[in-house]
């Protein structure tokens, strides 16, 4: 059976995938979007994994920071997102108090950082990230734009940041920058989440990581996502057959050709559709083998995380005695001192599975307790969401170990176990759901379960690169003049952002 032609075919119904939709829709192109799944969102999806209990959590990724207000606006999103109060708290390892980063309350950070016996870091943390907003109000803007070269990114920058964060590694600046070796730790996740790296690293990769985290809309806020995130997938599906895109799911493409054919497979039956562009939301690892060609150069794609959802009857207590519901109420770090994520990543560098592992702790309903029913917000009920650092899938880690170090590492600065307080589901199993690496890979198609599909790229393009066309010009291009990158592994792609969608979507507009 054979589909018409289309002016644009779709290979993936992430969010990236349905951003292009919604765009080219909106400019009259007819557009067939195919996903293999049953529904649409890829990593940007929400679910009720426990039976029995109503409760839909944000499965994959969870906070938004990058997607533009640009891109909301254009597609007539209505997306809620809301500002935590509290950007982080790290308890003090072996010690009591910690550090707290209140956004609302200037003083109260000053004091946290002063009773942790490291007073002149408030000060240069608030001048730090007050270079980091430069360099963000700097480069986020261009991010829906052609790119520019290095040469004219760093002129837009300036010399001082760019030498900071861009030219050298990292972790140098903030090694140079802060005396305290927690201070530093909290700082440095930014460079890790999602990327194997050292805390110095020049390869530059930790950059790369740690400028997406920083840059998003100008401020580098991670936003809550009311309704969680396939509230903000649903939106996308919802504008893109508003536009009159077709999307299609159950459609798993087995084989694609340069000039524009797909062969897809829904309930069996196989089918061909002809597009006059084809925008890949997968990775490109995944495209080339679509395309029967080989995998391009240099190591495969490795994703280093593992990824923990929970619901609890109530927020269990810190040994630190401070307020669970200020301790996560933004990002709870657990043991992602300086020291402590430096022996992380040589442990797992070495194939030990990190003891103890460095987590990063988040309480979506105290921002937002739509994601669960009435009844069960009124009882206390709570989920939590854990992601585990330098746990790369070279390992080949059990789940259930990786679980299980998971939830010492939590317990090790509780003042009970964590366990005690899990939900049972109406089997009476603990409603606890761990994704790993490998899961990634089976459920999302993700290479070595890397969420950003390979290596980050740099949001310019080298001096002498080729920008000719208008899919080299928005960083969207592939070997095929007909075939273009539209998800996380385009140039400027990478976490929910939705950049990579509008960027092969202006390139297919550019082109004509």
């Amino acid at each position: 059976m054979q589909s018409p032609n289309h002016d644009v075919v779709v290979l993936g119904g992430g969010h990236n995938g349905l951003t292009a939709a919604a765009y080219l829709a909106q400019a009259g192109r007819s557009v067939l979007v195919l996903e293999k799944l049953d529904g649409f969102g890829g990593a940007a999806v929400s679910a009720a994994p426990f039976p029995g209990v109503e409760a839909r959590l944000s499965r994959y990724s969870y906070l938004v920071s990058l997607l533009p207000e640009r891109i909301r606006t254009e597609l007539g999103l209505r997306i809620e997102l809301k500002r935590r109060r509290v950007s982080s708290y790290t308890p003090n390892p072996g010690g009591d108090g910690g550090l707290l980063i209140d956004t609302e309350n200037p003083r109260t950070t000053s004091e946290s950082f002063a009773a942790l016996g490291a007073p002149s870091d408030a000060a240069t943390w608030s001048a730090f990230y007050s270079r980091v907003g430069t360099l963000a109000r700097a480069l986020a803007p261009t991010l829906l734009e052609p790119l520019l070269t290095r040469r004219e990114a760093r002129t837009l920058v300036g010399d001082a940041a760019w030498n900071e964060f861009i030219d050298r590694p990292v972790g140098e600046t903030i090694e140079r920058s802060f005396s305290s070796d927690l201070v530093r730790g909290v700082v440095l996740t930014d460079a890790l989440i999602g990327t194997f790296a050292p805390n110095i690293d020049d390869t530059l990769a930790g950059n790369r990581c740690f400028l997406y985290h920083v840059i998003g809309n100008g401020t580098g806020e991670w936003d809550v996502p009311v309704g969680g995130m396939g509230a903000v997938s649903g939106e996308l599906a919802r504008a893109a057959r508003l536009a009159g895109a077709e999307l299609v799911p159950g459609a798993e493409v087995t084989r694609v050709t340069p000039d524009g054919e797909v062969t897809y497979v829904v309930d069996g039956d196989e089918r061909v559709a002809f597009g006059a562009h084809l925008l890949a939301n997968v990775a490109p690892a995944v495209l080339d083998r679509l395309l029967g060609e080989p995998q391009a150069d240099g190591p495969a794609p490795e994703g280093a995380q593992v990824k923990v959802n929970l619901l609890v009857s109530r927020l269990p207590r810190l040994k630190s005695g401070i307020d669970p519901a200020v301790a996560f109420a933004g990002t709870l770090h657990v043991h992602e001192t300086w020291g402590e994520l430096d022996a992380a990543f040589r442990s797992a560098a070495a194939g030990s599975i990190p003891d103890p592992l460095p987590c990063e702790v988040y309480c979506h309903t105290l921002s937002d307790p739509t994601i669960l029913s009435p009844e069960l917000a009124a009882s206390g009920v709570h989920s939590l969401t854990v992601f585990g650092l330098h746990t790369p899938s070279r390992l080949n880690a059990d789940r259930q170990e990786l679980q299980r170090r998971v939830l010492a590492s939590l317990d090790s600065v509780l003042a009970e176990p964590l366990e005690s307080l899990v939900l049972p589901d109406t089997d009476g199993r603990p409603c606890i759901e761990t994704k790993t690496t490998e899961d990634l890979e089976a459920a999302l198609g993700l290479p070595g379960g890397n969420i950003f599909h390979g290596p980050l790229s740099w949001p310019f393009a080298p001096d002498d690169a080729p920008l000719a066309t208008p899919a080299e010009r928005w960083g969207v291009a592939t070997r095929h003049p007909r075939v273009l990158l539209c998800g996380s592994g385009a140039r400027r792609g990478g976490a929910v952002s939705g950049i990579g969608g509008h960027n092969a979507a202006m390139a297919v507009l550019e082109t004509g």
